[in-house]
Order: structure tokens, then sequence, then C-alpha cells
């Protein structure tokens, strides 16, 4: 039994969006386990408040303060000041 939950932990997570902002479109994104990828940047996951979910290269003490929160509910992602939109593909 304890052979199985140790399994189910280790199963890779991933998954591709397209992300767009008023002034860019199809910019790809893949988290990947606890990482995310957005342009040539590999970012950190830095951990979760609610909905959100917060990476940067470096986490900070403050995770509220990484420079990408994603919200996945909803396909927000705030990536220093720009707001994208991103859908699941």
């Amino acid at each position: 039994m304890t052979l199985l939950a140790l399994a189910g932990c280790e199963r890779d997570t991933y998954s591709t969006w397209n992300c767009s902002s008023p002034s860019e479109t199809k910019i790809t994104m893949v988290l990947k386990k606890a990482q995310m990828a957005f342009r040539d940047l590999k970012l950190d996951y830095c951990g979760s408040l609610g909905k959100q979910s917060f990476f940067d290269q470096r986490c900070p003490a403050q995770i509220q303060e990484s420079s990408h929160v994603f919200t996945p509910s909803t396909g927000l992602m705030m990536s220093n000041s720009q707001e994208y939109q991103c859908k699941e593909l």
C-alpha cells in the first residue's frame, strides 16, 4: 500500500498553456512539476495563497512579491506588471 502512495507522488505533472496580452499573442507557458517556463525564463514555484500560485527565479521571503503570479482556475497570469490571459492546451 505504501509503495503505491510513493509512486503516485512521483508523477510528472506537465501542462502547456497559450498566453496572450493586449500587445502580444501566442506566448507558450509550460508548467512542469514545480517549475514554470515562460519566454526564456525558468521560474521556481514559490508557493500558493488561495487560488494563486507564485513563481520567481529566486523566491522572495514574501511570496506575494514574486515576479509571476498565476491563477490556474481563470488562466490569469501577472508577469511583473504585464497581464496575460492563458488557455490550457
